[in-house]
């Protein structure tokens, strides 16, 4: 945010607008609110002391109508009682709304706790999967961005290492596809899916805990055919990192428990839980890394003390298995090639 502000504002000088009357809104979802020195990070402190700066609140949010899906269209009074919302924001994979940005802005960036809970219980429906804008959770975030007004974007597109490679601006749908070309032609990689993959989140802070290690396990689902073997290697240094994640693999005895549950209760955290108990319902899953050997069971994986024990294992059922190994898993995203 601190790169693309200053160019924003740039150009909102030119057409006329005034300090006094821009708002910087951090649309922060259902996440927890920001310290100031957090906001002051994300924006650079000469905006953050120049510019009228607020963090969203759940509280305070009017409904506008429904979406076809169900979902309460409830938005920040803020944000609905601007004259003009410029969405910002990165475009990505995302897990479950297939790509971030874009129409994500309004839902869930400024919307209330029902609408958020309401939209993201969809992410266990089959298309609800990184690469896909037909995802059911996406359609309804964008239904959502559409019944709002919601008129212009300015995303960005960041390689590996962080630095600004492209940006799209515009229609909020029209730019967010032009976006996801760019993160397409980077990130995707056509496979045949495999008897097994070897896959690694990236490295240190990816593989910090399991909560983070999971977008890796969700990619390499892709790259595997069903009934296949995955290998996660995560070093996972600070264990499961997330108590309600935690809480529930305790709690599910088997991945059809935490599916269930899932069905009927819908909490974040909860949420990977059902994820990767869905995972293991079509994929052998081997974990390697730092966790007890319990809590990787709780987690519906089988722990291996090391790569080479994990293939072995592979190998001992299927000694011609062919393997895909997929050294950054958490931006890499198998595309498959089906015959």
């Amino acid at each position: 945010m601190e790169q693309i502000l200053p160019p924003l504002l740039e150009e909102l000088y030119l057409g006329g607008a005034k300090d006094e009357n821009i708002t910087i809104v951090f649309a922060l979802g259902l996440h927890r609110q920001q310290t100031e020195e957090e906001s002051k990070k994300l924006i650079g402190e000469d905006i953050y002391k120049k510019i009228r700066c607020i963090q969203h609140d759940t509280s305070r949010c009017r409904r506008i109508g429904v979406t076809s899906r169900g979902t309460p269209i409830e938005v920040f009074e803020e944000v609905l009682d601007a004259d003009f919302v410029i969405g910002t924001g990165g475009i990505e994979f995302h897990y479950y709304a297939g790509y971030s940005g874009g129409a994500k802005s309004i839902l869930p960036g400024v919307s209330s706790e029902e609408s958020v809970l309401t939209n993201h219980k969809m992410m266990i429906e089959e298309n609800a999967v990184s690469g896909r804008v037909d995802s059911p959770v996406r359609q309804d975030m964008e239904e959502a961005a559409e019944a709002f007004g919601l008129k212009f974007i300015l995303n960005v597109i960041l390689d590996s290492k962080k630095g600004i490679v492209a940006a799209v601006a515009g229609d909020f749908i029209a730019a967010h596809r032009k976006g996801i070309e760019f993160v397409d032609a980077m990130y995707k990689a056509p496979v045949e899916p495999a008897d097994a993959v070897v896959v690694s989140c990236g490295g240190y802070p990816k593989d910090i805990n399991l909560y983070q290690a999971n977008k890796a396990l969700d990619n390499a689902t892709q790259a595997v055919k069903e009934g296949g073997s995955i290998i996660l290697v995560a070093e996972c240094e600070e264990g499961i990192g997330n108590q309600v994640y935690e809480c529930w693999n305790m709690q599910c005895k088997n991945p059809d428990d935490a599916i269930e549950r899932f069905k009927h209760c819908f909490e974040f955290g909860g949420h990977k839980s059902a994820i990767v108990a869905i995972a293991a319902k079509k994929f052998r899953l081997y974990l390697v890394s730092k966790l007890p050997e319990e809590k990787a069971r709780d987690a519906f994986f089988i722990p291996m003390g090391s790569v080479q024990e994990a293939l072995s294992a592979v190998l001992s059922d299927n000694p011609e298995a062919k393997i895909h190994v997929m050294p950054h898993g958490g931006q890499t995203l198998p595309v498959r090639k089906e015959n």
